[in-house]
C-alpha cells in the first residue's frame, strides 16, 4: 500500500509540469492579453509599453515560460497582473467555497443516485424500474449550464423559494477563518450564518448533483442486479438466510466496489467540473475565479487555479483507487502470496 502511494504520487510533478505547459501555451494562444484589458483604447503608446515591460510580456515566450517555471520550481504562484495580489491567497480564498459545493453536489448525488439504483434494483422490469431508468437517462443527458438556468427561472424567479446567485446575502457581515462557511459558523458561534448560506448552496448543488445522479443510478442498479444473481448470493438463499441479511451482507456490499470507484472519480470531476455552476450562479469558487481569469487574460491567476484543481484531482483519484483497494480483500494481498 505505501508502494502504491510513493509511485502515484512520484507521478504528481510530471502531471504538473504536463498541466503548468499546457496551461501556458493555452493561454498565450487567445487572441488579446491583459494589457489590452487594462489599457483603454485612448491609452498612449508609451504607458501601454510601460506596461508591457512591467508586467514581462515583452520577453520571448521561452524566456517567459522558463521564468514561470522557475517561480512555480520555487512554490511561488506568482501574482495577479490584474489586482496585484499573490495567487496563492486568492486561491486560499476560493478553494473552499468550490470544495464546500463538490462535497454538497456529492452527497445529491449519492443519497438521489443510490436511491434510485437500490430502488430500480430492487423490481428489475417493472413500470417503476422503467421510470427511474428513464429520469436517470434525461437526467445525464441534461448540461450543466442549462439545467442551473432552469433551476435559477423555476425556484428562484417564478417560485421565489431560493435565491439565485452569490454564497451568501449581501446583507451578512463575514469575517472568514477557515472560509469553509460552516467551520466558521461553529468556531466564531455565528448560527445565523449557516441558513443563508445553505439556501444559496442548494440550487448549485442540486444542479451539479442532479445531472450527475444518473450515471451513479445506472451503474447502482446494474451492479445490485449482477450480484444478485451470482452463486454465493444463491447459496446463502438456500440455506434460508433472511432476505436483509442477504442483501447488506452480500449483494450490496459487492456491488458497493463498482459503487465506490465512480463516487471517487465523480467528486474529483466536481472539484473541477463544477466551473459551469459557479458561473451560472455566481459562486465565488477557484472555478470563477479562473474562468475570470481566461477572460481578463490573468496569466498567473489561471495558471495557478489550474495546477491547483489538477493536484486535487490526482490526489482524490489516489484516495478512491486506496479506498478501493480496502474494501477489496483480493487487492490487499501482496504478489505470491
Amino acid at each position: 500500500m505505501i508502494a502504491e502511494i510513493a509511485r502515484r504520487l512520484a507521478f504528481l510533478p510530471v502531471t504538473l509540469f504536463v498541466v503548468a505547459t499546457l496551461v501556458f501555451l493555452a493561454l498565450r494562444a487567445l487572441p488579446g492579453s491583459t494589457v489590452d484589458m487594462l489599457a483603454s483604447s485612448f491609452s498612449t503608446a508609451g504607458l501601454r509599453d510601460q506596461l508591457i515591460a512591467q508586467l514581462g510580456l515583452d520577453q520571448p515566450l521561452w524566456k517567459q515560460y522558463l521564468i514561470y517555471m522557475g517561480e512555480l520550481v520555487r512554490g511561488d504562484l506568482g501574482r495577479s497582473f490584474i489586482t496585484g495580489r499573490d495567487v496563492a491567497t486568492m486561491v486560499g480564498e476560493t478553494l473552499p467555497v468550490t470544495i464546500e459545493l463538490a462535497v454538497a453536489s456529492l452527497v445529491v448525488m449519492m443519497v438521489v443516485g443510490l436511491g434510485m439504483g437500490l430502488a430500480a434494483a430492487a423490481r428489475p422490469g417493472s413500470l417503476l424500474d422503467g421510470a427511474l431508468r428513464f429520469i436517470a437517462m434525461a437526467l445525464f443527458a441534461l448540461p450543466w449550464f442549462w439545467f442551473g438556468i432552469l433551476m435559477i427561472v423555476v425556484f428562484s424567479l417564478w417560485l421565489g423559494w431560493l435565491p439565485a446567485f452569490g454564497r451568501l446575502p449581501s446583507s451578512v457581515t463575514y469575517e472568514p477563518v477557515t472560509n469553509f462557511v460552516l467551520i466558521d459558523a461553529i468556531l466564531t458561534g455565528r448560527p445565523d450564518l449557516i441558513g443563508p448560506w445553505l439556501a444559496h448552496l442548494t440550487l448549485p448543488a442540486l444542479t451539479v448533483g442532479l445531472t450527475t445522479a444518473g450515471m451513479l443510478m445506472r451503474l447502482a442498479r446494474a451492479g445490485v442486479i449482477e450480484t444478485g444473481r451470482l452463486d454465493f448470493v444463491r447459496t446463502a438463499r438456500m440455506k434460508g438466510v433472511a432476505p436483509g441479511r442477504v442483501f447488506f451482507r452480500h449483494v450490496l456490499r459487492n456491488a458497493a466496489l463498482g459503487i465506490l470507484t465512480v463516487i471517487g472519480l465523480q467528486f474529483g470531476a466536481m472539484l473541477g467540473g463544477s466551473v459551469v455552476a459557479e458561473v451560472v450562479f455566481g459562486y465565488p469558487g477557484i472555478g470563477r475565479m479562473m474562468v475570470d481569469a481566461v477572460l481578463t487574460r490573468d496569466y498567473a491567476v489561471a495558471q495557478g487555479a489550474a495546477l491547483v484543481l489538477a493536484v486535487l484531482y490526482v490526489l482524490v483519484n489516489l484516495v478512491t483507487d486506496l479506498a478501493y483497494r480496502w474494501a477489496d480483500p483480493r487487492l490487499r494481498r501482496e504478489p505470491g502470496r
